[in-house]
């Protein structure tokens, strides 16, 4: 029964993954300003000429590719930071028990390092933060209690997610620092934080997935520029 029930998570872990949409990586790929590596443990998005001071380690989503999301991270990219999409066990972020370092010494000339993920994957981030300079939540919030840290915490979420929706988002900021940024992208989904298509549960978008991308980009470079 055990060997049974193992295989069939196996299964189920493997199948159901939300790959990259093609057209939205072959632009990232194709884009001269940016540099998109395959580590193996990870993804890594930078600025093609000129190096970076501060960096984002990203994870994604349960069951969602990580290159899914580097259209949605390259707009920072294009305004300086580096990028480090991590690759978890199993696509899903639980099982991921690697160390933050793991990351962040791919892109060994990066000094000030974000954590950060997208839903299940920004829980997973809060548990890293303590070794992080700043936290980015992208429709996520936190299981662990952050509120007595001194962390500079930015949360970006949609009006429209049916996932991590604005009443999760609202019940859950007291485990935040005082001072977090909350940014609500007006007409944002919770697929629409990557590019990979619709998803299970979710709602519609009422805005663009470029926009939504933009709109991520106006609150993220900022932050990420400015630790």
């Amino acid at each position: 029964m055990i060997v049974a029930a193992v295989v069939a998570f196996l299964v189920w872990a493997n199948v159901g993954v939300m790959a990259a949409e093609p057209e939205a990586l072959a632009a990232v790929e194709s884009d001269p300003a940016v540099t998109l590596t395959d580590e193996g443990s990870a993804w890594v998005l930078a600025p093609a000429e000129g190096g970076s001071d501060t960096g984002l380690v990203f994870i994604p989503g349960a069951k969602v590719e990580a290159d899914a999301y580097a259209a949605t991270l390259v707009g920072a990219v294009q305004d300086g930071a580096t990028v480090v999409i991590t690759k978890p066990t199993l696509n899903l972020a639980f099982f991921d028990l690697r160390p933050l370092s793991d990351f962040t010494a791919l892109a060994p000339d990066v000094m000030t390092w974000a954590v950060g993920g997208h839903s299940l994957g920004g829980v997973r981030a809060c548990q890293l933060a303590e070794d992080a300079d700043a936290l980015v939540l992208f429709a996520s919030y936190c299981a662990n209690d952050l509120s007595g840290s001194d962390l500079p915490v930015l949360s970006i979420a949609g009006s429209e997610d049916g996932l991590s929706t604005p009443e999760k988002i609202t019940e859950s900021a007291p485990l935040l620092p005082a001072d977090t940024e909350f940014v609500e992208i007006d007409g944002g989904n919770h697929a629409g934080f990557g590019a990979y298509g619709p998803q299970a549960g979710d709602n519609p978008a009422a805005i663009s997935d470029e926009q939504i991308r933009a709109d991520i980009t106006a609150a993220l470079a900022p932050f990420l520029l400015a630790l």
